[in-house]
């Protein structure tokens, strides 16, 4: 039997703690358990990046299940998700491998096909380097065996495969400009495409990255958020972690609810949120 959701024993986790700060709502619970409180058809983005089973450090769940029992409880979840979402949602899933389980996220991808459409695969560039420059981060793999991994997935997710997404809102500018008039576009704008360069912002030690082992930067949510382009949306976490993804809603004007099992972290992911509303008040 696979551990509860986020408890590094598998024995009962605490209970639950809610907390509304503005529009957005942290949780720290078990998911599962608050996923099944959840209102069905509810949520419009999910934007999340569990656990990779691959051993890192978190302060509160042993990352390190049999491969069996990590997919298990992943398909728990992902049902439990399927149910929360509304049926023109989106399911943005941020996961990798290491170079000793490069399979895991596509084992996970294949087992989600009994209950999602994989719509989108997008590759979260995370360093690049074109000609002989570099640009963007790396963490360095210490083996003659193995390129640095310098990319994660990130799976689009939907209950039908036809969910229309605001393109054109993470779009890019066209590097040939006759291209506007001769091919009839409205505007200096196309595709951005399935490969996202988001580069980490440069880090000297643990607690710049609130000594979480697991962060993305704030940019990849909001361009998921964006990408879906619903209004007033409702986003969920249900590994929130030190709160990115809130974070992102309240930049993107969304309501977010995440859930964390840490009580730590959840308390870094209340000062974060505090921290960035404040800072979107208009000045007086």
């Amino acid at each position: 039997m696979a551990p509860r959701s986020g408890s590094a024993t598998g024995t009962r986790p605490p209970r639950a703690v809610r907390q509304a700060i503005g529009p957005h709502l942290l949780v720290r619970n078990d998911c599962l358990r608050e996923l099944r409180r959840m209102e069905a058809d509810s949520v419009d983005v999910v934007v999340t990046s569990p656990p990779y089973n691959i051993g890192l450090g978190y302060r509160t769940y042993r990352d390190r299940m049999s491969e069996t029992q990590y997919l298990d409880w992943m398909m728990a979840v992902a049902r439990e998700l399927h149910r929360v979402m509304r049926p023109d949602g989106s399911f943005f899933l941020n996961i990798a491998g290491s170079s000793a389980q490069p399979w895991l996220p596509f084992e996970l991808a294949v087992r989600l096909r009994e209950i999602f459409h994989l719509q989108n695969h997008i590759s979260w560039i995370k360093s690049i380097s074109v000609h002989d420059d570099t640009y963007g981060h790396f963490k360095p793999v210490n083996s003659a065996r193995y390129l640095h991994r310098n990319h994660e997935h990130l799976f689009h997710l939907t209950r039908s495969g036809t969910v229309e997404l605001s393109r054109l809102d993470i779009g890019v500018p066209y590097k040939d400009k006759s291209n506007i008039a001769r091919r009839g576009h409205e505007q200096d704008r196309r595709c951005r495409g399935d490969t996202w360069f988001i580069p980490y912002e440069t880090v000297r030690d643990k607690a710049q990255k609130f000594n979480h082992p697991g962060t993305f930067p704030v940019q990849l949510p909001r361009m998921c958020i964006r990408l879906h382009g619903r209004p007033d949306a409702l986003v969920l976490d249900p590994f929130m972690g030190t709160g990115t993804t809130l974070v992102a809603a309240q930049a993107e004007g969304a309501r977010g609810v995440g859930i964390e099992l840490d009580a730590a972290y959840v308390k870094v992911a209340r000062e974060r949120l505090k921290l960035a509303m404040e800072q979107d008040k208009p000045p007086v």
